[in-house]
């Protein structure tokens, strides 16, 4: 069986690292058969688990992370930044867009807040599940974008969305709109979202 999952211990975390091409049911027999060994680790204090390597689907993590607590009642944290790397914020403006008027929000944005600009829009923080983002040029947010965002919102389809990790049901560029898939799609870190022939795709 090809060994997918590596087990470290740090000072104060636990790291199982998984391999980025197995599949989810190697991944899951492997931690079967070391999570034993790994339960010896645990005698009074409970340091938490952190699982990172591949990036999983929201079934996926739901799986391992229930393998893992019925074994062992800890904390476990799936490694998924929550900013831009700036590799990620150069390669964004790296890409042909053309310079427009930029407005920076600092903080989150909480449900039922709105913000538009009518040139491109950098929020400093998450964009929370319920909160709407609106902007006739680019949109990039540092944190999560697990609200409503809509770039080139006045027809710029050359617009682009970047953000540290995109967990939203539904993105917009012009007058394109892309459905997502919370259970199918892997969650999107550092990603990077335009049009192409039509199309809204997600780096």
């Amino acid at each position: 069986m090809k060994h997918c999952v590596s087990i470290n211990l740090r000072k104060n975390e636990i790291i199982i690292k998984l391999d980025d091409n197995a599949t989810q049911r190697e991944i899951v027999e492997n931690l079967r058969r070391k999570l034993p060994e790994l339960k010896k680790l645990y005698k009074d204090e409970k340091t938490p688990i952190t699982v990172t390597g591949k990036v999983l689907k929201n079934r996926e993590i739901d799986e391992i992370q229930a393998l893992i607590k019925d074994k062992i009642d800890v904390e476990i944290d799936f490694d998924m930044p929550k900013s831009l790397g700036l590799s990620s914020i150069k390669k964004t403006f790296e890409k042909e867009i053309a310079i427009s008027e930029t407005k920076f929000h600092r903080g989150s944005l909480r449900s039922g807040q709105k913000l538009e600009s009518d040139g491109s829009l950098v929020i400093l923080g998450d964009v929370n599940s319920g909160a709407e983002v609106m902007a006739s040029d680019n949109i990039v947010v540092l944190g999560a974008l697990r609200g409503l965002a809509h770039a080139g919102a006045k027809g710029n389809k050359q617009a682009i969305i970047a953000a540290g990790l995109i967990d939203t049901v539904q993105i917009r560029i012009a007058n394109i709109v892309r459905e997502i898939d919370r259970d199918e799609e892997p969650l999107h870190k550092q990603a990077y979202v335009s049009v192409i022939d039509d199309k809204i795709v997600i780096e």
